[in-house]
C-alpha cells in the first residue's frame, strides 16, 4: 500500500503542468473561435471534451489544492491541505452531479469602513469543480464580453480600466456619472442569470445547485434565493455575466441622437471593473438620460444603483456643488487649467487649455498612511532592517500599483500653478507626458 502512495506522489509531483497547460489552452481556443463564429454546437461539444478532458481536470484541481491560498481555509466539510495521493483521488472523481453542499459564511472587514463583508467558502470538491467549469466557460465568454470590461477578467486589470478613461477624455472635458452598484454579488437575480448563460443542461443543473446551496451561518443554515456566492472560483465569472450588454444598452441610446450613428456610438463611453462603472459624454444630458435607463437595465437582473456612491459629475469645471473630476479605483481623474505653455492638443493639433491629470486618490493616500504608520508603531523596538523587512512589501506593492499615473506630489492644490514635469507614463495610453 506505502509502494502505491508513493508512486502516486511521484506521479504528481512529475507532472509536466507545462504541458497540460497547452492542452487546455488549445481547447479554450476552439472554444473562443466557436464562439466568435456563433457556433452553439461546437462551443457545447468542445467543454463537454474539456471538462472530461485529465489535463484540465489536474490543472483544476492543482490550482485550488495547491497553488491558491485558499488551500489553508475549509468548508462546511473541514477538508484542507490535500497531499498529492488525495490530489490524483480528486481528479478521478471530479463530475457534474448536480449537487453541492453549502458554504460556509466568513465575515471580512470592508475597507475603509466599519461594515462587514459576507464571504461565502464552498468545500473544497466544490471550488476544483467551479475551477473546472471555469476554464470552460470563460473561454465561451470572453469572445461575448463587451470591451469596455475590466474587471475579473484574464489579460485585463485595473490599469487598462484607467487607460479606457483617459482615452475617453484626454481630448474634450466631458460629463461623468460615477456609479455603483448596491450589493452587486447578493441581489442578482437567478433565474435571469441562468437564462443569460443558456448552457447545456447537465451544466446548467450544476451551476442552479450552487446558487441554491444556501449558506451556514454558525450551526444556521440559510436559504439562498438570489445571489451569487462571493467567496467562490465561478463568482466573478457569472457577476460579469449577469451585468453583460450594459455598455451595448448604453451605445444603443447613443444612436439616436441626432448625427452619425458611429461617431455617436463612438462619443459615449461605458467603462467597468466588476460592480463599478463610469458613464463619460460631452452632453449632460445624454448622461441623465444614460442614468434612468442603467437603473431600469439593473432593476431586470435584481440590482440597483447605490445611491450614497453614485454622483453626476463633470472632469473640468464644478457642478452642482459636485467636486470636479472623480475617484475610480483608488484614482483620482480630473483635467485642470493651464496655460498655452503647458497644454495639451487635441487631433488637429490645436491648444485644449487644459490637462488630463490621474494621481492617487486622497482616500487611497490617507490609508496607505495609516497602514505605514500602524506597522512603524508595532515595530518600535525592532531593528532598523527588521522595520525594512516589515514596509518593503506595503511600498513597494503601493509603488507598482500607482507608478503609472502622476505622483501627487508633482502637482500643487491650485490648478492654476499646476507644474510641468518630464515624467513619461509607461501605460499604452499615457504616452503623451503628463505635467
Amino acid at each position: 500500500m506505502s509502494k502505491t502512495l508513493n508512486n502516486q506522489t511521484v506521479e504528481w509531483n512529475q507532472t509536466n503542468w507545462r504541458l497540460l497547460e497547452r492542452r487546455v489552452y488549445k481547447l479554450q481556443k476552439r472554444i473562443f473561435k466557436a464562439s466568435s463564429r456563433g457556433d452553439l454546437k461546437a462551443v457545447r461539444r468542445l467543454q463537454k471534451t474539456l471538462m472530461r478532458s485529465w489535463s484540465a481536470r489536474m490543472l483544476a484541481v492543482r490550482r485550488v489544492t495547491q497553488d491558491n491560498q485558499g488551500k489553508k481555509t475549509a468548508g462546511v466539510d473541514g477538508v484542507k491541505l490535500l497531499s498529492p495521493v488525495q490530489r490524483l483521488a480528486m481528479v478521478k472523481n471530479l463530475e457534474l452531479k448536480g449537487k453541492s453542499k453549502p458554504t460556509r459564511r466568513v465575515w471580512i472587514d470592508k475597507p475603509g469602513t466599519d461594515e462587514k463583508r459576507p464571504l461565502g467558502i464552498p468545500t473544497m470538491y466544490d471550488r476544483t469543480l467551479q475551477a473546472l467549469v471555469k476554464l470552460a466557460l470563460e473561454a465561451e465568454w470572453e469572445a461575448r464580453f463587451e470591451p469596455n470590461s475590466y474587471g475579473f477578467r484574464p489579460g485585463r486589470s485595473c490599469h487598462d480600466a484607467i487607460d479606457a478613461i483617459f482615452n475617453a477624455i484626454r481630448h474634450k472635458a466631458k460629463y461623468v456619472l460615477d456609479a455603483d452598484i448596491a450589493k452587486c454579488f447578493d441581489r442578482i437575480n437567478q433565474g435571469e442569470l441562468l437564462r443569460k448563460l443558456n448552457t447545456f443542461p447537465t451544466l446548467r443543473r450544476q451551476i442552479n445547485s450552487w446558487l441554491k446551496s444556501g449558506v451556514m451561518d454558525g450551526k444556521q443554515l440559510f436559504p439562498t434565493s438570489e445571489g451569487t456566492p462571493q467567496g467562490g472560483v465561478i463568482s466573478p465569472l457569472l457577476a460579469n455575466i449577469a451585468l453583460h450588454g450594459m455598455e451595448e444598452r448604453m451605445k444603443q441610446v447613443a444612436e439616436k441622437l441626432p448625427g452619425d450613428k458611429q461617431n455617436n456610438r463612438n462619443s459615449l463611453s461605458l467603462i467597468r471593473y466588476a460592480d463599478d462603472f463610469v458613464i463619460i459624454h460631452k452632453d449632460l444630458t445624454v448622461v441623465q438620460r444614460c442614468k434612468e435607463i442603467i437603473s431600469d437595465w439593473l432593476n431586470g437582473m435584481g440590482l440597483e444603483l447605490k445611491p450614497s456612491k453614485t454622483r453626476l459629475t463633470h472632469t473640468l469645471s464644478e457642478h452642482n456643488g459636485q467636486d470636479v473630476g472623480f475617484n475610480f479605483l483608488g484614482f483620482h481623474v480630473r483635467q485642470y487649467p493651464v496655460g498655452k505653455y503647458n497644454t495639451g492638443c487635441n487631433s488637429q493639433g490645436k491648444p485644449l487649455g487644459f490637462k488630463t491629470l490621474i494621481k492617487p486618490s486622497k482616500e487611497k493616500l490617507k490609508v496607505h498612511y495609516n497602514r505605514i504608520a500602524k506597522v512603524i508603531d508595532q515595530h518600535k523596538a525592532a531593528s532598523q532592517s527588521a522595520l525594512i523587512v516589515h514596509l518593503n512589501p506595503i511600498i513597494r506593492g503601493w509603488a507598482n500599483y500607482y507608478r503609472t499615473v502622476v505622483d501627487k506630489s508633482l502637482i500643487t492644490e491650485e490648478p492654476c500653478e499646476v507644474k510641468v514635469s518630464r515624467t513619461v507614463l509607461k501605460t499604452s495610453g499615457f504616452r503623451e507626458g503628463i505635467a
